[in-house]
């Protein structure tokens, strides 16, 4: 069977724990909600098996940084993990700053008046992070 021709773009959002994960078709470039994965010894291999199955053609893994735009601990922490997947994948591997993603993430759900948990916040908040790559960057 012929692999199948990449027709989707994944977003991470990467936390200690959990990855928050986001999927949009490059057709339609609207993003929804995909789930968390954990992140445990086997999440390198756990975000190999969904490129493959999505038909992923590239990753935009979120960027924390402090509040004045500063490098973090965290920064640091999430470009050595990009730079792990970078090394995993073969597709590209891009950045995109998650500035608030998940504070706006928090308040979509409050706002929607339903009962929400972490892993519904990281999910959304890699929807927000892959909706704000979709609109700067015109072709992968």
């Amino acid at each position: 069977m012929p692999a199948q021709a990449p027709s989707h773009i994944i977003a991470l959002d990467v936390g200690e724990r959990r990855i928050g994960v986001a999927i949009a078709s490059l057709e339609a470039r609207l993003p929804s909600p995909h789930g968390v994965i954990i992140n445990s010894v086997d999440v390198l291999d756990d975000i190999q098996h969904l490129v493959v199955k999505e038909a992923a053609m590239a990753v935009v893994v979120g960027l924390p940084r402090g509040l004045d735009g500063q490098e973090t601990a965290q920064t640091k922490t999430v470009r050595e993990f990009a730079n792990s997947l970078k090394d995993k994948l073969d597709i590209p591997v891009h950045f995109q700053d998650e500035a608030l993603t998940s504070k706006l993430a928090e308040q979509e759900l409050k706002d929607r008046g339903v009962g929400y948990n972490k892993e519904d916040v990281d999910a959304l908040a890699a929807t927000y992070i892959l909706k704000d790559f979709l609109e700067t960057h015109e072709v992968l």
